[in-house]
């Protein structure tokens, strides 16, 4: 893989995000918002480089923002008047009997009066024995929160994928914004996103009762402190920038933790927190992962070693972040047993070396494979849907490939740097080796398909080629000679003209079960921010001081690796002789594209830049 190129790749990204932004404040005046991939800032003070930004729907105009908007996209002035408003709705029925709020153990907020507060634990509440599809979970009281929505049962107790939706479509295996958030009696919201619409996603917030944190990138130090300013006022808004320094480039990862007060709330959306992104412009559809996680009764905590795949990985993830320890342990305050058939993986920017390595980027991927049960020598068929490309080749998708089977990186690493995997001594490779290397070329080159629009896709869909912008793809990565271009299949929707930012791969052996093993396929499937690059997924290189390897990622990402259950829809369907399609799938998760897909012919990619 050329890490220039790639690099290159990257930049022409956020210079696509920077244009479409400038000819929206020009042409629109809509919300300004952080496309710059540089460092992100620490909030508990006081698409990716692949993923280009904002493109600007023509399809709906939106009126002319005041000259007030700062950096972050913030209409102070409307702001301000909704909150004389709410104050003034509030002032009407006397305020409960409540001293300062003062530091609690368990208190979200805490603070005495000052405009900086500090976020820590969610609050605890009584809890019950409730039964949830024959499973016994824990959930707060209803009698602690009369006039709230009944919450004795949580809506997603197993973890379920839904489309996000669109505006103008019929609603089938789909969820709003709105629904994600559940604004009522929601307490801690914290969100991570590439791209932002500050004051659209406010106003689906109750921000006077919700502490928000967003974690999000910004340049340099000047426009850290330019957004801290430009939040100065909100008490109960939080910033927090992940690192971004050295090799790093992108701060892509989509994250939602909300806190409810009874469960948390884990989502990780393909989509950025964007109103076309959410189906709102009807131009464009993303998939969202949602799990509702019970609050264990009080004083109640696993031991470490106890602890889920799942929730060591989100802790570790959510530590590198940079979030406050406070809202991190909170985390353990929760039952997170139901995630133990799920896996969470994640992309952390920087160099990873020792034994760090292995948990992240396609090496992480390869370990979580291989925790949930699913490793595996086959051959397998994969499916990919991308809405953004880097300069990738041959050796990229053996790296992906057997992560896919399990692997966590050293195999192909070995092969690339002539090394044994076993001995640790360096070595030729072995006849063997290059033989088994040249079958697996070939496996790849059959059974591996990459989804991402024609051009014709784009022009003819709802949005047209102006909504084309969070779709990127370079010309030149795709004349390259070690482009694999036989393995691209055009990307269309199964709701007529909406283009995707979905970023799913669907995993499943190529033979089906054997009769006495029917219902055990080793199906899976991530959702979540990673793109089709290097720069999401990182590379094993070997260190030059140490010779050992190490994992160089550009990006923060993350995901989920969701395993198929044992149903009947595993079976080999139609009497077909291997698992070639996507039935394996149905009902597990929703299938967002036209199977099985075009082949290019004359065709061209979506390539925005040339537009």
């Amino acid at each position: 893989m050329d890490d220039i190129g790639d690099d290159e790749d990257e930049q022409l990204k956020l210079a696509i995000a920077l244009s479409l932004q400038e000819v929206g404040s020009s042409a629109q005046q809509e919300p300004k918002l952080p496309t710059r991939l540089a460092e992100t800032i620490d909030l508990t003070e006081g698409d990716d480089g692949v993923s280009a930004s904002t493109s600007k729907e023509k399809v709906r105009p939106v009126p002319p923002k005041a000259a007030s908007l700062g950096l972050l996209g913030l209409d102070r002035k409307a702001m301000e008047a909704e909150r004389l408003a709410r104050k003034r709705k509030a002032s009407v029925s006397p305020p409960p009997l409540r001293a300062k709020t003062q530091k609690t153990s368990n208190g979200i907020l805490e603070s005495n009066n000052d405009t900086k507060a500090t976020y820590s634990k969610v609050p605890q509440h009584p809890v019950q024995e409730v039964k949830v599809n024959k499973r016994v979970i824990s959930s707060s009281s209803p009698s602690s929160w009369v006039g709230l929505a009944d919450q004795t049962a949580l809506q997603f107790p197993y973890g379920v994928v839904r489309k996000t939706w669109a505006l103008g479509f019929p609603r089938q295996d789909d969820i709003k914004l709105e629904e994600v958030l559940q604004r009522k009696d929601l307490k801690l919201a914290v969100l991570s996103s590439f791209q932002w619409e500050v004051d659209w996603l406010l106003g689906k917030i109750d921000t006077s009762d919700t502490k928000v944190v967003m974690v999000m990138q910004a340049q340099d130090e000047s426009t850290k402190q330019q957004y801290r300013r430009e939040t100065a006022d909100m008490p109960n808004l939080r910033l927090c920038f992940p690192s971004m320094e050295g090799q790093v480039n992108c701060m892509h990862s989509k994250l939602m933790l909300l806190a409810h007060p009874s469960y948390l709330r884990i989502v990780v959306p393909t989509a950025n927190l964007v109103s076309y992104d959410w189906g709102e412009s009807s131009v464009m559809e993303n998939s969202v992962f949602l799990i509702d996680l019970p609050r264990h009764t009080k004083g109640h905590r696993l031991p470490a070693e106890d602890l889920t795949f799942f929730c060591k990985e989100l802790v570790y993830f959510c530590e590198a972040l940079g979030l406050q320890p406070e809202i991190v342990n909170s985390l353990y305050d929760f039952d997170f047993s139901a995630t133990k058939d799920i896996a969470f993986v994640h992309t952390i920017g920087g160099a990873h070396t020792g034994e760090a390595w292995r948990r992240t980027g396609y090496c992480g991927l390869g370990r979580a494979v291989q925790h949930l049960g699913l490793a595996t020598e086959e051959q397998l068929q994969i499916d990919f849907i991308t809405s953004s490309i880097g300069a990738i080749n041959i050796d990229f998708l053996t790296m992906l490939y057997l992560a896919a089977q399990g692997d966590d990186g050293l195999k192909e690493y070995g092969w690339r740097t002539n090394r044994s995997t076993k001995t640790g001594k360096g070595n030729k490779s072995t006849n063997e080796d290059a033989t088994v290397q040249q079958e697996l070329v070939k496996e790849i080159e059959h059974s591996f398909r990459l989804y991402f629009p024609s051009r014709d896709t784009v022009l003819a869909s709802r949005g047209g080629a102006g909504c084309g912008g969070p779709i990127c793809f370079s010309s030149r990565w795709y004349a390259a000679s070690s482009f694999p271009q036989q393995i691209l299949r055009d990307c269309k929707s199964t709701r007529q003209g909406l283009l995707m930012h979905n970023k799913i791969i669907f995993v499943r052996p190529e033979q089906p079960p054997k009769p006495l093993e029917a219902g055990k396929v080793r199906a899976w499937a991530y959702i979540g921010s990673a793109n089709c690059s290097e720069s999401a997924w990182g590379k094993l290189v070997q260190e030059k001081a140490s010779k050992k390897p190490k994992l160089n990622c550009r990006n923060w990402e993350c995901g989920v690796v969701v395993r198929v259950q044992s149903t009947g829809s595993m079976e080999r369907p139609s009497g077909a002789s291997k698992l070639d399609d996507l039935a394996v799938f149905q009902g597990r998760l929703p299938i967002p594209i036209q199977y099985p897909g075009e082949r290019y012919g004359a065709r061209k990619p979506w390539f925005y830049a040339e537009q």
